[in-house]
């Protein structure tokens, strides 16, 4: 039975040819360059090798031939901020004793493996996962890469460097500091332990960055911050914190103009995680059925899924939601300040947090920066390419020959459609494997 299972986790055997070629529909690059129509995309191995028009690109004997006919292609998804080991339960901390309890089959690295692949069969093939438990996520993501289990590639920060733990959470997903001087041995720990980012959270002091900061960049470790108000923002990009995270949903008024200048002046990306509160609440004021969305519900066990809706009956109310009059008052002049700012954005989701599912809550948070001015060529640019230079992954983000195949394709035109067709993704093919094709998984969902 365990070597059956094991075989269905490992597509890499029966769903990798030597050559697979995608032919016949647009292409969407990901260089913020207009599209290639009737193109042709060679992949081999785990790299593309050839990009042109149909016919003047040659089709290899032998190869696996995807019609794309009607369709883009386009780059890999990747997400700049999820959070696997949670999947939208309607309150945080109680999803976390309903693991201990009801769910207690399930362990969280269980969850997150199911979280990578709701997130894989809906075009994501990149994520940085911002907050978990380290040994469960570093194990996660080494099992992906060794293809044992399927989802996107992984950078994982392990729990929050934070003065205040969440209640609720579990202990090892926070780590308190006391002082600047805890806060660097803390960095140290979690390199030790195989962290590729730290996550400096709340409540942290001008000092605490600086110290967490020179800790993480001795060990060429990137440091993404929680940061809502503008003290806080300041502290944390005077520190050279590398990319500041939540900065479109503070439920503030918008930042001073000489430090969002400064921060696009740097070139310094900016995450705004806008969509996970603001844009979530009042769409499902005005259709709440999206909670029951059969996309989603085929992605979950069925008895998650029940607890998942379960948690739904008085979501309004929920503390989660606390502050969403003020959020709402200053979501859009938020968003729009960084869009005329030129700042470098990337875009990420917070996935996992309540009704933030992993299957639609990237696509939300994308239509957020197109439907407030940002242009959906550079939208899709900066969820690809952008993204994957937040991961330092410069052979990702890009349909290029040389680069890691990681494509999907999605019907029709996303930027005619304003983008509502990448909720439907056909094909997602990571690093040459084919895992999903005409809109259908060629691996099971973990159990």
């Amino acid at each position: 039975m365990a070597a059956t299972l094991a075989l269905l986790c490992v597509p890499a055997h029966a769903q990798q040819p030597k050559t697979t070629v995608l032919t016949g529909g647009m292409l969407i690059n990901g260089l913020s360059v207009p599209p290639l129509h009737n193109a042709t995309v060679v992949i081999q191995g785990d790299k593309i090798i050839e990009v042109g028009r149909a016919g003047e690109v040659a089709i290899p004997a032998g190869a696996t031939v995807i019609d794309t006919s009607g369709q883009t292609m386009m780059p890999g998804l990747i997400d700049a901020h999820a959070h696997l080991f949670m999947l939208g339960y309607g309150d945080e901390a109680a999803w976390f004793k309903w693991l201990e309890n009801e769910g207690k089959k399930y362990s969280i690295e269980k969850i997150m493996e199911l979280s990578a692949y709701q997130m894989l069969m809906s075009g994501v093939t990149g994520a940085i996962d911002l907050g978990g438990t380290t040994k469960d996520s570093v194990s996660l993501r080494d099992r992906i890469n060794r293809g044992e289990v399927a989802g996107p590639r992984l950078l994982v920060s392990g729990p929050l460097v934070t003065r205040r733990a969440f209640a609720g959470f579990p202990d090892e997903a926070s780590a308190v500091i006391a002082s600047p001087k805890e806060g660097a041995e803390v960095v140290e720990r979690l390199y030790k332990m195989g962290v590729d980012v730290i996550k400096a959270h709340s409540g942290l002091t001008r000092d605490d960055y600086f110290a967490i900061v020179k800790a993480a960049h001795a060990h060429k470790m990137k440091v993404h911050a929680h940061v809502y108000d503008e003290a806080a923002v300041r502290n944390a990009f005077d520190a050279d914190v590398d990319v500041l995270q939540h900065v479109g949903s503070a439920g503030f008024p918008t930042y001073s103009a000489e430090l969002v200048r400064a921060i696009a002046e740097s070139g310094r990306p900016v995450v705004l995680t806008a969509a996970h509160r603001s844009w979530i609440y009042p769409d499902t004021v005005t259709f709440p059925e999206r909670l029951q969305d059969p996309a989603a519900k085929s992605l979950f066990p069925a008895d998650i899924w029940a607890a998942v809706q379960a948690s739904f009956k008085e979501w309004p109310a929920e503390g989660y939601f606390a502050g969403i009059n003020r959020q709402m008052k200053y979501r859009s002049p938020q968003v729009k300040q960084w869009i005329d700012s030129a700042a470098v954005m990337g875009v990420g989701t917070d996935s996992g947090t309540p009704m933030n599912f992993n299957n639609d809550g990237l696509i939300r948070e994308m239509k957020v920066l197109a439907d407030e001015g940002l242009p959906i060529m550079e939208v899709i640019s900066d969820t690809t390419r952008v993204n994957a230079r937040i991961m330092g992954k410069p052979n990702l983000g890009t349909i290029e020959p040389g680069k890691l195949a990681d494509i999907i394709v999605v019907p029709g035109d996303p930027i005619y459609n304003d983008l509502t067709n990448l909720f439907s993704v056909q094909v997602v093919i990571k690093g040459g494997v084919i895992y999903k094709r005409d809109g259908k998984p060629t691996i099971e969902m973990p159990k």
